[in-house]
């Protein structure tokens, strides 16, 4: 365990953060006797009806009424129920300025470069609504996309939700049927889409996918197509199509009514991965979303006004979602779309530069990726404006956690960040007063008990185990899409421990009450009766030079048999490599030496490919079908389902 953390804040940082002003009108509000972190982090947790009514205080919710109660059935999970009585619009908490700064930056690779100021930006919001107004859209009516991450996106976003309409979205990358697997279960009214998009210098044409999504959606009253790869592309071919400046033709833009809807009202609509069948359609509501994310922006990632956040995603990703909030707090959203490799691995260092990109938000793969290509953006960039550099998507090693203090910002809070499409936020995230550890992420959420249960439901430290929330907290999912009576919502998350959220995350609480992430609890390795997470063996594989990527799986050993597994890791190594004994002995001889025996596969095979989501993840479990013969469900939801095909009827896998 490293003795010294890889960061400490300063005294001014601690003193000017967000975190340290709203810890003291709390203090005082409440007159709490707390005089360190743990303390009132312990608070958060024991008080959660002060706590989120000081946030709503403090980051200046807007709404039309709030009411006495803040939360109801606050001992059941799931039926809590927060702010019954109150009334908002999250639309109206995200616009609220009309000034000629600017709103969003938009870079379409090194191709288009493009920026709407907040006035601009409400205007184009307003004649949206009315266009969507004018249809029939009313409040609970569902309005999807099928988009680039544009400006575009986030505009109809808005205008959908200011008139209540609930919004869904897929990225362009989606193939048909797994859109269809995903708007085909909410019966969309209105679908915006874009003529193409680019990715890795290539452009590539949407049209005919979107001329077969609408034909095969026949709720949509409209499909609205942005233009972004041509100025007039031809719609005449898609039923019911206008181009966007059609759209609005003729609506001059005015004061936007919101509607003032109740806490819980259907905000959004986002779908998990779907690699084990049908993507689940999670229902997320208005008041939820925005609390949870006006926390983990202002108080864990220290968002202020001015200042200017990148994540890097696109529109399949729940954290496309979470960037959009960041209008709440008057930060300046920075949207990529497209590859971040373009320029050699530069383009978003490029970005940050261009652009004063005060947070960096990426994946740890693609820190991992660049690591191994040798980028050190410390060399060539200033970054200067760069305080906070946010990862996630999977574990981020400490191998990771050197990378970016070493190569990209020695002074930053490296806030690894831990959660997902379930509570459309984070269990696990940074903390702009706390020191980062190297390998740990900084702290649990606040106002969310998250603890680590064993497999008997006891609360456990230092040691691994599941990732539970053991109370309500405002963004659990109003519930699944067509699924009236609870029950589909229920077994996904209460089943394990009754009354208890199980996350799925194989995890541990340090004795610095920081977290580390193991991997996915269904993915655990169980090699003898002892559990392994996946991100144990992929730590100590990666950091060899010859091995681009991994992934790991347990075998059932002797086939056929209920009874044990074998560890069998796949590698994809550097162009032109071959996997060869000494190599299988390297990887074997750095897996022993830095976890235990157990770790070790039994079998080392290359291939070509490694299978993920679109939003990169890798599939552990699809793997483990495609190796024991059985069918994969849902091939739509994989970016390369190809790959799987590397994996199919290995011989090696047969043998002892």
């Amino acid at each position: 365990m490293a003795e010294t953390p890889l960061w400490t804040p300063g005294p001014e940082r601690i003193e000017e953060a967000n975190l340290t002003r709203f810890a003291r009108q709390a203090i005082r509000d409440w007159k709490l006797g707390l005089n360190d972190y743990p303390a009132f982090y312990r608070w958060t947790i024991d008080h959660p009806e002060q706590f989120w009514d000081s946030l709503w205080k403090f980051a200046s919710v807007r709404a039309s009424a709030k009411g006495a109660r803040v939360l109801v059935n606050g001992d059941r999970m799931p039926g809590a129920r927060w702010y019954p009585q109150a009334r908002l619009n999250f639309a109206e908490n995200l616009l609220r300025r009309r000034d000629a700064s600017t709103a969003m930056a938009f870079w379409g690779e090194d191709k288009v470069k493009r920026r709407l100021s907040h006035r601009e930006l409400y205007e184009q919001v307003s004649r949206v609504a009315q266009g969507l107004r004018a249809l029939g859209v009313k409040p609970g009516d569902r309005v999807a996309a099928y988009l680039p991450n544009l400006p575009e996106a986030i505009a109809a976003m808005l205008a959908a939700t200011s008139i209540g309409a609930t919004f869904s979205t897929c990225s362009p990358d989606f193939g048909v049927r797994g859109v269809l697997d995903r708007f085909g279960q909410i019966a969309p009214a209105v679908l915006f889409a874009a003529d193409g998009y680019f990715y890795n210098g290539k452009e590539i044409d949407s049209l005919e996918k979107v001329r077969e999504i609408a034909a095969s959606l026949p709720s949509l009253k409209r499909v609205v197509v942005v233009p972004y790869v041509s100025d007039q592309p031809d719609v005449s071919a898609i039923p019911g199509a206008q181009r966007l400046e059609d759209f609005i033709a003729g609506r001059p833009a005015s004061d936007i009514a919101f509607e003032q809807l109740p806490f819980d009202h259907p905000l959004y609509i986002l779908f998990s991965s779907g690699t084990t069948g049908v993507p689940k359609c999670i229902v997320h509501g208005a008041g939820g979303a925005l609390l949870k994310h006006l926390c983990e922006q202002q108080l864990h990632c220290d968002v202020k006004p001015g200042d200017r956040l990148f994540y890097f995603t696109t529109l399949g990703w729940m954290m496309w979602n979470w960037l959009a909030s960041a209008l709440a707090s008057g930060a300046t959203l920075l949207l990529y779309d497209g590859s971040p490799f373009v320029r050699n691995g530069s383009i978003l260092f490029d970005y940050a530069d261009a652009e004063e990109m005060t947070h960096l938000g990426t994946s740890a793969k693609f820190i991992d990726a660049i690591s191994k290509a040798g980028v050190e953006p410390a060399k060539t960039h200033r970054l200067e404006h760069v305080r906070t550099v946010l990862s996630t998507g999977s574990p981020l090693a400490p191998e990771g956690f050197d990378y970016v203090y070493n190569a990209i910002k020695r002074d930053v809070c490296l806030s690894s960040i831990s959660g997902g499409t379930d509570i459309c936020g984070c269990f696990v995230l940074g903390n702009p007063i706390l020191p980062v550890w190297r390998g740990e992420i900084q702290c649990r959420a606040l106002g969310l008990r998250v603890e680590v249960f064993d497999e008997n439901a006891r609360s456990v430290k230092e040691q691994k185990g599941e990732l539970v929330c053991t109370r309500p907290f405002p963004s659990l999912p109003v519930g699944f899409w067509n699924d009236p009576d609870g029950t589909k919502y229920r077994a996904a998350y209460f089943e394990r421990f009754p009354g208890v959220w199980t996350h799925g995350d194989w995890c541990e609480i340090t004795a610095r009450e920081g977290m580390i992430i193991y991997g996915r609890s269904d993915a655990v390795l169980n090699p003898g009766g002892v559990r392994i997470g996946t991100a144990e063996i992929y730590r100590q594989v990666e950091q060899l030079e010859e091995v681009v990527e991994s992934l790991v799986i347990g075998q059932t050993w002797p086939p056929g048999e209920i009874g044990d597994v074998r560890v069998v890791l796949f590698v994809k190594l550097r162009e032109g490599l071959v996997l060869e004994d000494a190599l299988v002995a390297r990887i074997k001889n750095q897996i022993r030496t830095h976890t235990t025996p157990r770790h070790v596969p039994a079998k080392i095979l290359q291939v070509p490919d490694i299978p993920r989501t679109k939003s990169n993840k890798i599939v552990e479990l699809a793997v483990r079908s495609v190796v024991h013969g059985q069918p994969v469900k849902n091939l739509e939801a994989l970016a390369n389902p190809e790959a799987l095909a590397h994996f199919r009827n290995r011989p090696e896998l047969a043998q002892p």
